[in-house]
Formats: C-alpha cells, structure tokens, sequence
C-alpha cells in the first residue's frame, strides 16, 4: 500500500506541505522494526562561528532530538535539549526557547517522549518566528534546512536497511526539494555565496531528479546515493572548522 504524506499532521511553509518529523518516524516503525540508537550521532555539538552554520546546525539538533525521542535515550535528549538552547543564544532567539530546552529536559527526565517531541517541534517553531520577527528570514529557513537535511540523512539509512516501496515513498517530495532551492535562489549574494550553503544548493541539484521520480517506488541504490550525499552534508554542518 502506497503511503499518502498529504495524510499526515504537517507543518506549512509557504504552501508547501512539509510532514511532521514524528509522524514519519512512526510511520516507519510501522514498516520495520529501525534501530534508532544505531541513527544517533553522539558526538558533542560544537557552536560555529558563522550565523549560517549555526542555524543549519539548530535545525540539524532539532531533528536529531526526534530521532533521540525513538530511541528512547533520555540522557541524549536532554543534551540536545540543552544544545538547542546554547546555538539558540549563539544567534539572539535564545529567549525564544528557553522555557522549551527546560520541559525538554523534565519530560525525558519522566520519559514524555509524546511531551518532549512536542516541544522539539515548538522549539523549531519558536526559533523561526523569532528569527523573522529579527528580519532574519534566511536563517529561519536555514534552520528548515538543517532539520530536513538531518531527517533526510536518518529517513535514507532506515529506509536502505529495511527496504521496501512504501518506506521509499516517503522520500517522494520534490516540492519541498524546489521550495528549499527558491530559499537559497533568495539570499543574499553574500549568503549564496558562504561555502556551505553552495555546497548545500548543488547537492540538491542531484537530489532533485531523484526524489521527482514518478515510474514506481524510488530504486534502493537511488536510496543509498541522497543518502551518502545527506550524510555528507550533516557531517560539514557538525564540523567544527
């Protein structure tokens, strides 16, 4: 049976329907049995010194704080929780989250996991309006960004180790890869031109053609190909220089 995204709870930007990160994970714990700890990147979150990478790491934090609420590891969503907060003050929204990172912290604390990826996702949310109330609208959509990288990167790997049509349907979003690419086409030239952020646009220039296929489910090893290109991605994001 083919999986329908439009089904889903999901978030809105600017028209394009974007499905809401536990949603689709539990979608997949329906395909599959994943092993989402094997999923968590462990490594500490440093903070960058570009307002760029910073935001794209927010979201990146963001979403890995989903896939530490699957798991099911309470001592990783609380660092997140707190790594939330720290790149949050490292691009001025840090009021907008503070109340956030605690209950993050106090749910996993009682194992809320439905709480604590409720506030994930407020969190984001918060951060955003913050940033556009700022006039920070492209940071805003880096944060998006970041966040649909990571879940990209995690979405591929469980898809490829339990492959099956329905699970590769979930990465059929070709609108919210033209979204993401208009977002970018928009910065400013000095944004467009930051390292990271071309880097980011020619990977979804490959990206693109693939997650636009229409003859069937999206090919296993078409799979495995976004994947090694997201993974790419999330590890330069985390990189510390």
């Amino acid at each position: 049976m083919s999986l329908n995204l439009a089904d889903f709870p999901a978030d809105s930007v600017e028209d394009v329907v974007v499905p809401v990160p536990s949603e689709v994970f539990g979608v997949l714990d329906k395909l599959g049995n994943p092993n989402w700890k094997a999923q968590l990147r462990l490594s500490k979150t440093h903070t960058p010194e570009e307002r760029s990478q910073i935001a794209l790491l927010l979201g990146s934090v963001i979403a890995e704080g989903f896939i530490a609420v699957e798991a099911e590891d309470a001592e990783r969503v609380k660092d997140l929780g707190r790594d939330v907060l720290s790149l949050a003050e490292a691009v001025n929204v840090r009021k907008s989250v503070i109340t956030r990172s605690k209950s993050i912290i106090e749910k996993a604390d009682h194992r809320d996991w439905r709480g604590v990826r409720a506030e994930f996702d407020g969190a984001r949310n918060d951060v955003q309006a913050a940033m556009d109330e700022m006039n920070d609208k492209n940071l805003a959509q880096l944060v998006s960004l970041g966040g649909w990288l990571r879940g990209t990167d995690v979405l591929t790997a469980i898809v490829d180790a339990n492959y099956t049509a329905d699970g590769a349907e979930l990465l059929h979003q070709p609108e919210l890869v033209r979204y993401f690419k208009r977002c970018i086409s928009s910065m400013s030239p000095r944004l467009r031109k930051n390292i990271l952020v071309l880097r980011i646009d020619k990977v979804l220039d490959q990206i693109a053609p693939i997650i636009a296929e229409k003859n069937g489910a999206i090919r296993q090893e078409k799979i495995q190909k976004i994947h090694a290109l997201t993974s790419e991605l999330v590890a330069l994001i985390n990189a510390t220089s």
